[in-house]
């Protein structure tokens, strides 16, 4: 039950700073999904997202910031079997398969539902 909650309060804290990054400093929603991607990157360079993960599971897990953390963590672990071209092949790696279900569950949506605009 405690994890629950945990997961509650940081997952919860993550949405509200995306919230005020949108309505207190009037960013676009893609200026904020950059910032925490970006965040997410740089928690996790410094060692200090793992823990979060730890602590609260999906609530830290699935947020944007998390994909962040996924990018980077790709990287480094490329990057010390194969050097510098590690780090680019690392990112796509661990998070194509993201992308890819991202990319055709949307195309698929748009199919289905005939959006307008």
């Amino acid at each position: 039950m405690e994890k629950f909650i945990w997961a509650f309060i940081v997952g919860g804290i993550i949405c509200v700073i995306g919230q005020i990054l949108m309505d207190g400093f009037r960013l676009t929603p893609a200026h904020t999904m950059c910032t925490l991607v970006v965040t997410g990157a740089v928690l996790s360079g410094l060692g200090l997202y793992q823990p979060l993960v730890k602590l609260a599971g999906a609530g830290a897990t699935v947020p944007i910031s998390s994909f962040g953390n996924s990018l980077l963590k790709g990287a480094m672990l490329e990057a010390q079997r194969s050097g510098i071209i590690g780090v680019l092949t690392g990112i796509f790696e661990v998070t194509s398969a993201g992308v890819s279900a991202a990319i055709i569950f949307g195309f698929l949506a748009s199919v289905v539902f005939r959006p307008k605009g």
